[in-house]
């Protein structure tokens, strides 16, 4: 149908100014801390606690003691109470280098000249088919986690072969095949050369400009290796008389296997991670080993989260990185940083005192320490309050809305939780919430939950309370996403409508989900004059009422005599 009119008449259009923008993409939660391996300075999004696994590891072996980190327990606990993804950036020390694969000989050539070369996507000694032993003559990292490469199938007619990354401490004839990838070539021009196959993409850390930078063309698919480098043989297709041939001499490897060596870098055994804090030591690591990620994870348009903890790493040990969090925290704008005020075996008037140094609504502490049954071991550990309250806060997410409390027995119960360091009687509780500290309380016949949602903001508003943080935080991720599609439109009176067209029905849908009492969005000539027009300015303003959470709850009975009438 035609779009004008030719001779006089009626032409009936439609203009949908409804379309609602989706949000942005976000994972749930980050965390900050060691893991056994992984990715070293490139913060990376898991789906699952198997995933996490595969990517970092769960447990570390010294000598004849096993044990977890923080931050392994951490994801377990959040994936295990409704957590859908979860950014893990691993904190090392020293200098870290990936394994590379023992020589992958092609036909033709000397075994000093490699088809191509792998190497372990994984820094660290724990990706060496060798293992590395502590001074108690142990692996460092279990010998499970270890691998090691197998060609197979090597076809001449074709020029293709076949790729097993298998367990490190398998044996030929019981091999343990983690990944397999089939049909590969060294000739560049064919869609399965081994590079596109496999992946090659390198992340390496630039002090200088505080970046991760990438290096690679194709992008990894494989969870353990990627393409170093391939020696290009390519096939020849025509002999000299141009007669096709119908053998590629030397464009594939031999079928052979081979180990991974050669990495460095490992966190070393031998201390009780659960408990030892100090505030040189956070599970082997110090607490400066934590600047570059904290950095890394400051730019929000690289990384998005809504709650961020680092667990282990206290507030009244390591104030320094705990303060640049909470700084970076605060001009992100988009997520909750949950604070370890103490150490384990400290009192709650440290917790108090410890507290009362920080003043923002971006961040929120809870004491005490919990006793879990370590899921990866066995044993059970105590663990700082963090490690528990991800979970919580996937738990509220899962079964409610950002806006409500993660708090409360119906939505703050912590049954994994064995016992609390402290038990809290009624004056301890009233202390830490006067306190700004979050009480992790324990109820008969209700169980250990947590009982308090106070943000460490010290002036009293609706934003020192974490539910009312979370709803702005949410909020201003979504309108802030519809103003961006309007940067560099014309500064009219149709542009304002198409954001008020977005956001008054999104404010609505918050309200009927209880999220808001009221709400008013104005962008109009009163706030738009023709001076902030001419500064290329379109201002729109947001009022909200926020709904409060009813934390004080007074029941009166009265008891009136017989025969008395009760209030109408």
């Amino acid at each position: 149908m035609a779009e004008t009119l030719i001779s006089p008449g009626v032409l009936a259009r439609e203009i949908d100014r409804s379309q609602v923008s989706a949000l942005p993409v976000n994972v749930g939660a980050a965390i900050i801390g060691p893991t056994v391996k992984g990715p070293v300075q490139q913060p990376t999004v898991v789906t699952s606690y198997g995933d996490y696994v595969n990517t970092f590891g769960d447990v570390l072996t010294s000598g004849s003691d096993t044990y977890s980190y923080f931050t392994s327990i951490a994801a377990y606990n959040y994936f295990n109470n409704g957590g859908s993804s979860l950014l893990v950036a691993r904190v090392v020390t020293g200098s870290y280098t990936s394994a590379t694969s023992t020589t992958i000989s092609a036909s033709t050539q000397a075994s000093s000249q490699p088809a191509f070369v792998l190497k372990t996507i994984s820094k660290g000694i724990i990706m060496n088919n060798s293992g590395a032993l502590d001074s108690a003559g142990a692996l460092i990292s279990g010998s499970t986690d270890n691998i090691r490469w197998e060609i197979v199938n090597p076809v001449t007619s074709s020029g293709t072969f076949d790729l097993l990354i298998r367990q490190g401490n398998d044996v030929t004839n019981s091999k343990i095949v983690l990944e397999t990838f089939t049909g590969l070539s060294l000739d560049p021009k064919s869609p399965n050369f081994v590079s596109k196959v496999i992946g090659d993409y390198v992340y390496n850390y630039n002090s200088s400009t505080n970046q991760i930078e990438l290096t690679g063309s194709f992008a990894n698919n494989s969870k353990y290796v990627y393409v170093s480098s391939v020696n290009l043989l390519t096939p020849d297709y025509l002999d000299n008389s141009g007669v096709a041939k119908n053998q590629y001499t030397s464009s594939i490897p031999l079928a052979a296997s081979g180990s991974f060596n050669g990495a460095t870098g490992d966190i070393k055994g031998g201390a009780n991670f659960y408990t030892a804090i100090t505030a040189n030591n956070t599970q082997g690591l110090d607490a400066g080993c934590y600047t570059n990620m904290i950095n890394l994870l400051s730019n929000k348009d690289d990384y998005q989260f809504n709650i961020l903890i680092t667990p282990g790493l206290v507030d009244e040990l390591h104030t320094s990185a705990v303060s640049t969090i909470v700084t970076n925290t605060q001009q992100r704008g988009d997520n909750i940083f949950v604070i370890d005020p103490v150490d384990y075996s400290s009192t709650y008037t440290s917790a108090i005192q410890q507290a009362a140094s920080r003043d923002t609504s971006y961040a929120a502490e809870y004491w005490p320490w919990c006793q879990i049954l370590d899921p990866a071991t066995g044993k059970n550990v105590w663990v700082p309050a963090s490690t528990m309250i991800v979970g919580v806060y996937a738990y509220n997410d899962s079964v409610a809305e950002p806006w409500f409390a993660p708090a409360g027995i119906n939505r703050g119960g912590l049954g994994s939780v064995i016992r609390v360091e402290q038990k809290l009687n009624q004056s301890t509780r009233d202390a830490l919430y006067n306190g700004k500290i979050n009480p992790i309380a324990t109820f008969p016949g209700q169980g250990i939950v947590v009982y308090g949602q106070k943000t460490l903001q010290q002036k009293p508003s609706a934003l020192d309370r974490v539910n009312v943080r979370r709803l702005l935080i949410a909020l201003k991720s979504y309108i802030s996403q519809v103003a961006n599609t309007l940067v560099f439109e014309q500064n009219t009176i149709a542009t304002r409508n198409i954001f008020l067209s977005q956001v008054n029905p999104y404010l609505s849908s918050v309200q009927q989900r209880q999220g808001l009492y009221a709400f008013k969005v104005v962008m109009d000539d009163t706030n738009n004059t023709a001076a902030v027009i001419d500064r290329n300015q379109l201002i729109g303003q947001i009022y909200v009422q926020p709904t409060k959470t009813a934390e004080f709850i007074y029941l009166d009975f009265i008891i009136t005599p017989t025969g008395a009438t009760f209030p109408a």
